[in-house]
Parts: structure tokens; C-alpha cells; sequence
């Protein structure tokens, strides 16, 4: 293709109809990043990845929307938000909120958009945490910023050690039954506590559809806490974020540098002392384990998250267009033998990672 195409301004039958490949997509969208100053975007995209064959998938980079085949075991996306992203916070759900209303405003009903409240939003006893005045207040806003009706499902983002759980639970019950959110979810609660708010729940007529809590190869709590167990027997759906550990789990690091673009680098959820000595020698032989299984790092990473039935999708965060990719090619090869199991297990130990342990340990 010797003349660019600018994905940012082409809709989804629009890059249909050109059948551009996936080498000339991704070159379109880097050029035209590149064209208008823009290395990246403020927003995190972030996408359920799910093992469904035969599914069509989709996913937005910016102002793009490409659609299709991306390969045989098919994906599917979703928009997921917290309502605190920053800077400054809130930013991500209005930059979401200009491209939904430009570019997929009749796509609403193809998608599946979902936010969560629980950390600091503003000053005040009412700021964060799980209050009913703070959740609803906090869904409320979000709905604003994103010029949305309603949102697909919305979440409790951790629990709260000084409001009672009724009245949290209280609050995401209203909030579908007043039509802001379809369904609920709790996000970082551990067994006990996940036990309880789903038994308030079922009797408040408003189940819990899913749980979030952060599980990855270095960060194992929710197998230590027996939280994967509870929730196939509560029947509850796990969707794992931060499955590639902030990045940790990735090429990025391997050679111990930190580069100017990293997340590491801007002092964001990566801190530059969780890539410890310990940590990169994990991590390297995990890179080994994924080469001999023919897959990069980021690939294997996710595959393991997937690799029973007890895990129902895998969240991932990405800046660029080759991360997305990269990281749905894990969904060529979700097996793992005995033996490259056992290889994990012994160096796969949890770092100190947890940026969210205190919500789980309440």
C-alpha cells in the first residue's frame, strides 16, 4: 500500500472495505499517530479477552475502529474504566466519552462498557471507598463524562473497612435498579468478604456478575485465598486485571533498563523498586519457558490466567497497537503440559506487587 490511511478517521465498514491487512493497519494507525505529534494516548485502552472460538473481533486504538476476523479463536472487546483515571482523574472516561459520541455512537448496543469507583475522586469523607453517597455519586459523574445513559456493569473497586457492607451493596443495588448500570460486580474483595457481599446481594434481588481482582504469574492471592474456588461455587464470573503485572510480564524489562517511555518511568502503578533482582530473575526464566512454547512472555502470561475454567476473561491495559495484538495471539495456545505447569510453579512465586492488598486482607 504506497498511500497512507489514516485510521483515525475511518470508520469500521470504512477499513472493511479497504481489506487492509493487519501489517497495514498497524502502519496506518503508527503513522498517523506519528503524523499528529501523539507517540500515545491518554487513554488505556483495555480489553476482555475471552477463549471463544468463532467470535468476531474488535478493538479501538484512539479515534480507529477496525473490525473482523482478527484470527481462529476469535476475541471479544470491551470498553473498561475506573472513574478515577488520570491526570487528571475522570480524563480517561471524557476522552472515551468524545470518541464513543464521534465514532460509535450507533455501535452502543455492540458494546460493552463498564466502570468501577473506590479510590480517591475528590477531598472529603465522601471521596472514596464504598459509601452509598460515593458510589452513586461517583456513577453518576462517570455517566456524565462518557455522555452515557447507563453503563453495562459497574463495580464496588475495593471494600471498605468503615462503611457496613449493606449499605455498599445497597448502593450498586440501586444503582441498577434506577437504571445507571445493567449489572454490578465487586473488584479486590477477598473469600470472606465476597461471600458476604453476594449473600446480600442475592437477597436484595440484584446479583453479582463478576469479580476483578489483580492475579498474575507473580501475584497469586486469589489462589492463596481460595477465591477462585468460592466464586465457581457462588457462580460468579473472575476477570483478572493485571495480568501482565504492570508490564512486569512483558519484554520491557528483561535486560533490567528502564526506558523514558516506560510506565515504570512516569511514576504511574509500576514502582521502579518492584523490579527487583528477585522479580527480573523470575521474570527471564519465565521468558524462557514462554520461547520454548513459541510464545512471548506477555503471551504465556495471559495463557496461564486462561488456563482453566475458573478464570473467565483476562484484563489487559495497552498503549500501542502491537501490544494488542501481541497479546491475543495467547489465545493460539492455552494448554500447558504437567510439566511446563510444574516448571512455573517453581519460580513463579508472589512478589510485592500488590498495589491492592488492602483491599483483599480486610
Amino acid at each position: 500500500m504506497t498511500t497512507p490511511v489514516y485510521v483515525d478517521f475511518l470508520n469500521r465498514f470504512d477499513v472493511e472495505a479497504l481489506r487492509l491487512t493487519d501489517t497495514e493497519i498497524l502502519d496506518a494507525i503508527t503513522g498517523s499517530l506519528r503524523m499528529q505529534g501523539n507517540s500515545e494516548t491518554s487513554i488505556e485502552p483495555r480489553m476482555h479477552i475471552e477463549p471463544r472460538a468463532g467470535v468476531d473481533g474488535h478493538f479501538n486504538v484512539l479515534r480507529g475502529w477496525i473490525g473482523g476476523d482478527i484470527d481462529s479463536a476469535g476475541t471479544k472487546v470491551v470498553g473498561d474504566f475506573v472513574n478515577n483515571y488520570k491526570p487528571p482523574a475522570g480524563s480517561a472516561e471524557e476522552s472515551f466519552g468524545k470518541i464513543l459520541n464521534t465514532d460509535f455512537k450507533t455501535f452502543r448496543d455492540e458494546l460493552f462498557i463498564s466502570s468501577k469507583a473506590g479510590y480517591d475522586m475528590w477531598p472529603g469523607p465522601y471521596g472514596e471507598f464504598g459509601s452509598r453517597k460515593y458510589l452513586i455519586s461517583s456513577c453518576d459523574q462517570s455517566l456524565k463524562r462518557m455522555g452515557l445513559d447507563y453503563v453495562d456493569l459497574f463495580y464496588s473497586h475495593r471494600f471498605d473497612p468503615e462503611t457496613p457492607l449493606e449499605e455498599t451493596m445497597g448502593a450498586l443495588d440501586y444503582i441498577v435498579r434506577s437504571g445507571r448500570a445493567l449489572y454490578i460486580g465487586i473488584s479486590s474483595y477477598n473469600s470472606l468478604r465476597t461471600r458476604e457481599a453476594i449473600a446480600i446481594l442475592k437477597d436484595l434481588g440484584t446479583p453479582c456478575l463478576i469479580h476483578q481482582p489483580s492475579y498474575s504469574l507473580i501475584n497469586r492471592w486469589v489462589e492463596r485465598d481460595g477465591l477462585k474456588d468460592t466464586l465457581i461455587e457462588l457462580g460468579v464470573g473472575l476477570i483478572a486485571f493485571s495480568p501482565l503485572a504492570q508490564g512486569m510480564l512483558t519484554d520491557k524489562y528483561l535486560d533490567g533498563v528502564v526506558s523514558k517511555d516506560s510506565r515504570a518511568a512516569q511514576g504511574k502503578s509500576l514502582e521502579k523498586k518492584m523490579l527487583s533482582d528477585s522479580a527480573l530473575g523470575k521474570i527471564r526464566i519465565l521468558n524462557d519457558i514462554a520461547a520454548s512454547r513459541k510464545q512471548s512472555l506477555a503471551q504465556m502470561a495471559i495463557a496461564w490466567i486462561l488456563r482453566d475454567d475458573k478464570t473467565t476473561s483476562a484484563l489487559i491495559g495497552a498503549s500501542k497497537p502491537e501490544q494488542v495484538i501481541d497479546c491475543v495471539g495467547a489465545l493460539n495456545n492455552l494448554s500447558f503440559s504437567k510439566s511446563e505447569l510444574s516448571q512455573i510453579d517453581e519460580v513463579a512465586t508472589d512478589e510485592d506487587i500488590n498495589l491492592w492488598a488492602r483491599s483483599s486482607i480486610s
